[in-house]
């Protein structure tokens, strides 16, 4: 892991710390606005390493994790920054497969597209 992202991982589990912190001090307190740390550039650049690493199939849109490293990994980031920022996000839908269980019935799974991973 580069000492970039080592750092931006300790800034968001900063704020995580704060986050809980505040929750467990006060149980009535409730987070309504949310919402716009969501979009903060530090969460997103990790949520996206994460997604990575986790590795997995695209989803309904088909663009995989090479196609958005060949498009460039910071334009997808911002366009997802900008549609959080304006609240024009939306959710695609999510790519159902059929997996086989050990019985030998199937089960469904939900494949969430890369971009709404990260989000």
């Amino acid at each position: 892991m580069s000492a970039g992202l080592k750092r931006i991982e300790s800034k968001v589990r900063q704020f995580q710390r704060k986050l809980y912190l505040k929750a467990k001090q006060e149980r009535e307190f409730r987070f309504y606005i949310l919402y716009d740390k969501i979009h903060r550039w530090d969460i997103l650049l990790l949520s996206w390493y994460r997604v990575k690493k986790n590795s997995g199939s695209p989803g309904v849109d088909g663009q995989t994790f090479e196609d958005i490293e060949h498009q460039g990994v910071e334009p997808f980031l911002r366009q997802i920054q900008n549609d959080l920022q304006e609240r024009t996000y939306k959710p695609q839908a999510v790519l159902r497969c059929w997996i086989e269980k050990a019985n030998g019935k199937l089960r469904p799974l939900g494949i969430p597209t890369i971009r709404d991973r990260v989000v």
